[in-house]
């Protein structure tokens, strides 16, 4: 078995174990037990991004080429926002949401086949990149401001029916740690998801002649965008708090799942894998 077969099995594993651990961490009420959680998935990480970097630098333009590649770097931006989050924020808790999406979006890269991508004309290199990380970003923001919208919802219908919230009230921040989470999901977010919208059409520009050429990726990224950009205005503008931009920032999310693996599998695409 090559290195990069060992390296995407260790990756995997370290992803389960961190979220398996911190899970029981949260119900034996054991603080060790999620320290070391968060540590074995930042070794995965690690690891994953030591994997990233020496198929990239081996064959760059064959490694961009694979459909599955993609996943492992969404995979790996979700742990880089997740991991940002909890060393400026200090918000552990989200490992709940960052290892098991992590997890759940790198096994498509170790088990699922894809036809090679056409990536043409250096010229159009950077604006692929700018596109692709941009999004990718966005998307790793909207994951985390997806699991704080659940878990806000969640709290929130239960203060309202007076209910407890069982084994995790010990751990749970305040609602309004999940709002001003909720804020840095949109205020950082829509500006990347703008920012990989605008040159995915630059760069449709250099690859196919067209910036717009009536696409269905584009067609449902267009309608993502639309809606995420009424999210920012009102949350920005407006001073929308609290459940409403939860409920649309999770909606958004799943609408982006939706267009990453619907469109790009069943629907004839330029973006088809």
């Amino acid at each position: 078995m090559s290195f990069s077969s060992l390296a995407d099995l260790g990756i995997a594993l370290l992803y389960l174990l961190g979220a398996l651990i911190f899970l029981a961490g949260i119900l034996a009420r054991k603080s060790a037990l999620k320290r070391c959680a968060t540590w074995i998935t930042a070794c995965g990480f690690c690891l994953h991004s030591l994997s990233l970097g020496l198929k990239t630098a081996a064959q760059p333009q064959e490694a961009i080429s694979q459909g599955h590649f993609y996943f492992s770097f969404l995979a790996w931006s979700l742990l880089l926002i997740y991991l940002f989050l909890w060393w400026r924020l200090r918000l552990q808790f989200m490992a709940l949401t960052a290892a098991p999406l992590a997890l759940i979006l790198f096994t498509p890269s170790i088990l699922v086949s894809t036809q090679p991508l056409t990536i043409p004309s250096k010229l159009s290199s950077l604006w692929f990149g700018l596109h692709i990380g941009a999004l990718f970003l966005s998307l790793a923001f909207l994951a985390m401001g997806f699991g704080a919208g659940l878990v806000y919802l969640y709290i929130n219908r239960q203060i309202k029916e007076k209910k407890k919230l069982g084994p995790f009230r010990r751990d749970i921040p305040s609602l309004g740690t999940f709002d001003r989470l909720n804020h840095l999901t949109v205020s950082v977010g829509f500006p990347l998801f703008t920012l990989g919208l605008l040159s995915g059409f630059i760069w449709a520009g250099f690859t196919w002649g067209d910036v717009f050429s009536w696409d269905p990726k584009e067609l449902v990224s267009i309608a993502i965008w639309l809606i995420f950009a009424y999210l920012f205005h009102q949350r920005m503008a407006i001073g929308w708090k609290g459940r409403k931009p939860a409920y649309l920032t999770s909606w958004i999310f799943v609408l982006c799942l939706i267009s990453l693996v619907i469109v790009n599998f069943f629907v004839p695409s330029h973006h088809s894998f």
